[in-house]
C-alpha cells in the first residue's frame, strides 16, 4: 500500500477531525518523516500503522491531543523521546506518549501453563495493571486503538506470533474494551482474535453468514420498511435499522446454547430507536401485533435495568415467511449509553466475578467517557479525565509476571510478606526493575519486584517502627510480631528493656519508674511489659506517644515521680502553654536556665513582679529555691492541646561524610520540623562529627519520630536529646 501525502490523508478525514487537530497532526506527521530519514529508517510502515491508530481513535470522538499522541505512540523512544515533543506540542501529548509506552510492560508477560483459576487471576491482574498504570484514561483508549490496528495487520506475521497476539488480545484487551463499553473496538478485537485462534470455525460461520447474505439483507430491508410504515401509521416517531451481527458473538451463542446456526433467533436482527420510554412500549405492542412473539425470548431491561444501568427491550418473533427475527427497542439516549460505554454488559458475559470496589471503579471510568460529550471546558474535562480509579492500590509484578495487588504506599518488605511469611522473615534486600532499592522504597504501578533472601536473615524490630515506614500492611506487621513472640520470653524481656532504656536515653529522660510504665500499658509486671516491647506488641513510638499520660498529676510527692527529664532548650514564653494548679490565669514564662519543653517535669516559681517562672524539676536553680524560698513554689503542668512549639537541642554523632548535614536537614524537613540553629564540630583525626541542632517541636512524640529517622541515616551512630557523657554536666 502506497503512503499518501499527509495533506491528502488529512483532507480525506478532515470532516471528522476535532478543532485544532488538523495542523497538529500535519506537524506531527512531518516530524516523524524527518526523524525517520535522519536515522535511516523506512518511514512508510511507521506512518501507515500510526495513521491507522489515529483513524480508529477518531471513532471515539476524542479531542486533538490524544490523536497527536496516537500518531507518536508506536515510534521507538530512542528515535523520538517524549521530551523532544514538549516544546512542539501541548503538554498533554508528551505525557500520553510516555504513558502508552509505559503500558507496554504488559506485553512482556506471557501466560504460563496455569489452571483456569490461576489464569483468571493472572488476566484480571494484567487488566487492572493497565488501568492502574494509566494516569490519564485517554492513554488506555490509545492503547486499545493501537491493539485494533495491530490485529488488522496481524495476517502478515508468522503463525506462532499471530496466535500469541490473538490470544493476548482476546484475554486482556477485548475484555478491557468491553468493561469500558467501547463497543466499536470490542467487537472488532473479538472477531479478529477469533479469526486467528479458531480459523476453521471462523471460516465456517463466515460462510454461513455469506450464504444467502443477499437474501438475508433483502429480508431485513423488507422488515425495516414494513416497521417504518407501521410506526408512521401509529404516530410513533422512530428510526429502524438493521443490526450487524459479529462472528464471535454468534459462535459464543452457538456454544453457550448448544444449538446450530439455524437455531439462533438473532441472526436476523433489527433495532428500533424512539424518543421516550412510552414510545418503546408502543413500538413493542406494534411488533407483537404484527408477528407472533416467542415468550422465552422476551426481556424488559427498561422496567428492570441491569446492574450496570443497561436499558432496552429485547424480543424475538416469528417474522415474515415464518423466519425468526430478533428486535431491540430503546430510546436514543439508551442507545448512546450502550454504544459509548455507560451500559456495557460485561457482568454476565464474564461470569460476574468482580468485587464491588472494582465494579464501582469501572463504572466511574464509563462515566468519564460519557462526560466527554457533555464537558464544554476542555481544561476542566481533562482534570476530570485524570484517572482516580486505583489510587488506593498499587499493582506490581513478580519476576515471573504475576500481578500482585497491594495497598498504596507498600514497600518491598510488604511485597515479601505478601508472597510468603518465610520470604519476609528472610528478607535481606530487594530489586525493583533490576536495581537495588532501599527497604522503605514506595512501590509504583507496573514495577517488577525481586526479593533477595538469606537463611541467616531475621526480622528486625525497626520494621515495626511506624515512623520508619518499612512496613505499611497490618498483616505483615502481625507476622513480624508473631515471629518475635515465638522467641524466648527471657530474651524478649532483655531486648525489650534495651529498647525502652534506649528510647528514654535518646529523649533525655531519667529515673524511670518501670512499674508505673508497665501499668500504663496494662501489663501485670515489668517483665511482661519488657517482653511485649521485645516481641513488638509495644513499640518505642507508642511509648513516646504515651509520655503525656505519664506526667505527674496535680500533687507531686517526693520519691513518687514516675519519670523525670533532663533540662533542654525552650523557645516560647506564651502563657497558654502552662496551666497553674488551683488558681486562675497568671502570667508565666519559661526559665532561661533550664528551658523545659512539654513532657518535662516542671515546677512554677512565683517571682516578684514577673509572674510565674517555669523551671524543669531537676534544674539546679530550682534546687536552690526549694531550700531558700519553698513557699514561692507552685504546682504547674503543661496544657494539653496547646499548639505552641518549643525549641529543643538534639545531638547527632556520626562519622563525617559528604552530604551528611544535607541528609540530616532533609529528614527534619520531611518531618515538618523547623531547624533554628546548627552547630557542628568534626575531629579531623577520628573523622567523628558532633552536631547540635535546635529544633522547634510540639511534643516528645514528634521528637522521638525525628530521632528514630535520623539514626537510620548512613554513618549516624547516635541521635538523642542528651548523650550519656553529657548527663550531669
Amino acid at each position: 500500500m502506497t503512503l499518501p501525502e499527509a495533506s491528502h490523508w488529512l483532507r480525506e478525514i478532515s470532516t471528522q477531525l476535532p478543532e485544532g487537530a488538523h495542523d497538529a497532526l500535519l506537524e506531527a506527521d512531518a516530524l516523524i518523516v524527518t526523524v525517520a530519514k535522519a536515522q535511516g529508517i523506512s518511514v512508510e510502515p511507521l506512518l501507515l500503522h500510526a495513521r491507522g491508530v489515529v483513524e480508529i481513535l477518531m471513532m471515539l470522538h476524542v479531542d486533538a491531543d490524544p490523536l497527536v499522541a496516537a500518531l507518536f505512540s508506536d515510534i521507538p523512544p530512542v528515535m523520538l523521546p517524549p521530551e523532544q515533543l514538549d516544546p512542539l506540542f501541548s503538554a498533554g501529548v508528551a505525557e500520553m506518549v510516555a504513558g502508552v509506552r509505559k503500558l507496554r510492560v504488559v506485553d512482556d508477560y506471557r501466560l504460563q501453563q496455569q489452571s483456569s483459576d490461576e489464569k483468571f487471576i493472572h488476566l484480571e491482574g494484567l487488566r487492572k495493571l493497565l488501568l492502574g498504570m494509566a494516569e490519564d484514561v485517554r492513554v488506555v483508549l490509545i492503547k486499545l486503538a493501537e491493539r485494533v490496528q495491530v490485529m488488522r495487520e496481524l495476517k502478515t506475521m508468522p503463525e506462532e506470533s499471530r496466535r500469541r497476539v490473538a490470544s493476548e488480545t482476546m484475554d486482556i484487551f477485548a475484555p478491557l474494551a468491553n468493561r469500558l463499553g467501547i463497543w466499536q473496538l470490542k467487537w472488532e478485537l473479538e472477531d479478529l482474535s477469533f479469526r486467528f485462534l479458531e480459523p476453521e470455525n471462523y471460516q465456517r460461520i463466515a460462510r454461513l453468514l455469506d450464504e444467502r447474505r443477499e437474501d438475508r439483507e433483502k429480508y431485513i430491508a423488507g422488515v425495516v420498511k414494513q416497521l417504518r410504515h407501521e410506526l408512521d401509521m401509529a404516530g410513533v416517531d422512530g428510526q429502524v435499522v438493521g443490526r450487524p451481527k459479529h462472528i464471535y458473538s454468534i459462535w459464543r451463542k452457538m456454544e453457550g446454547k448448544s444449538v446450530g446456526f439455524q437455531g439462533l433467533f438473532d441472526v436476523r436482527a433489527v433495532r428500533i430507536l424512539v424518543d421516550d420510554v412510552a414510545a418503546c412500549y408502543a413500538a413493542l405492542g406494534l411488533v407483537h401485533t404484527l408477528w407472533q412473539p416467542i415468550p422465552s425470548e422476551f426481556d424488559d431491561y427498561i422496567a428492570s435495568p441491569k446492574e450496570n444501568r443497561y436499558q432496552s427491550l429485547h424480543t424475538a418473533v416469528i417474522g415474515p415467511d415464518g423466519k425468526t427475527l430478533e428486535i431491540q427497542i430503546r430510546t436514543h439516549e439508551m442507545h448512546q449509553h450502550s454504544e459509548h460505554g455507560v451500559a456495557a454488559h460485561w457482568g454476565y458475559k464474564e461470569g460476574g466475578r468482580q468485587n464491588d470496589v472494582y465494579r464501582e471503579k469501572i463504572s466511574w471510568l464509563r462515566q468519564i467517557l460519557e462526560w466527554k460529550d457533555e464537558e464544554r471546558d476542555m481544561d476542566d474535562f481533562i482534570d476530570r479525565f485524570k484517572s482516580e480509579v486505583f489510587q488506593d492500590r498499587v499493582y506490581v509484578l513478580t519476576p515471573q509476571g504475576k500481578v500482585l495487588d497491594l495497598p498504596k504506599g507498600s514497600t518491598p518488605l510488604d511485597f515479601a510478606y505478601h508472597i510468603h511469611t518465610d520470604v519476609g522473615h528472610g528478607f535481606r534486600g530487594a530489586k525493583v526493575n533490576g536495581k537495588i532499592v532501599s527497604i522503605g522504597y514506595e512501590l509504583k504501578n507496573g514495577e517488577q519486584v525481586e526479593i533477595l533472601t538469606s537463611k541467616q536473615s531475621k526480622p528486625s524490630r525497626d520494621w515495626l517502627n511506624p515512623h520508619l515506614g518499612y512496613l505499611t500492611g497490618a498483616r505483615a506487621r502481625a507476622k513480624v510480631r508473631a515471629w518475635f513472640r515465638q522467641q524466648d520470653f527471657a530474651n524478649n524481656a532483655v531486648d525489650g528493656r534495651d529498647v525502652v532504656e534506649k528510647e528514654f536515653q535518646r529523649l533525655g529522660l531519667s529515673e524511670v519508674n518501670f512499674d508505673f510504665l508497665a501499668k500504663q500499658f496494662k501489663r501485670p509486671s515489668i517483665d511482661e511489659f519488657f517482653a511485649a516491647v521485645g516481641c513488638g506488641d509495644i513499640t518505642s513510638a507508642q511509648i513516646a506517644g504515651r509520655l503525656s499520660a505519664l506526667i505527674l498529676p496535680v500533687t507531686r510527692q517526693p520519691g513518687k515521680t514516675p519519670l523525670r527529664t533532663k533540662s533542654s532548650a525552650a523557645k516560647n514564653d506564651q502563657s497558654d502553654s502552662v496551666r497553674i494548679m488551683g488558681v486562675g490565669e497568671l502570667v508565666t514564662h519559661v526559665a532561661r536556665c533550664c528551658k523545659p519543653v512539654p513532657d518535662d517535669q516542671i515546677v512554677g516559681y512565683i517571682t516578684r513582679g514577673r509572674g510565674i517562672t517555669v523551671h524543669s524539676n531537676d534544674c539546679r536553680n530550682l534546687l536552690r529555691l526549694k531550700r531558700e524560698e519553698p513557699e514561692r513554689l507552685i504546682d504547674v503542668e503543661w496544657s494539653r492541646g496547646s499548639q505552641q512549639t518549643y525549641a529543643v537541642d538534639i545531638c547527632v554523632r556520626a562519622f563525617d561524610r559528604q552530604g551528611l548535614l544535607r541528609d540530616i536537614t532533609e529528614v527534619l524537613s520531611n518531618a515538618q520540623l523547623n531547624v533554628s540553629a546548627v552547630n557542628t564540630l568534626t575531629d579531623p583525626k577520628s573523622n567523628l562529627a558532633n552536631m547540635t541542632l535546635t529544633l522547634d517541636i510540639h511534643d516528645v512524640e514528634q521528637l522521638s519520630q525525628a530521632l528514630a529517622k535520623l539514626e537510620q541515616l548512613p554513618n549516624v551512630m547516635e541521635a538523642a536529646r542528651d548523650f550519656p557523657e553529657k548527663k550531669g554536666a
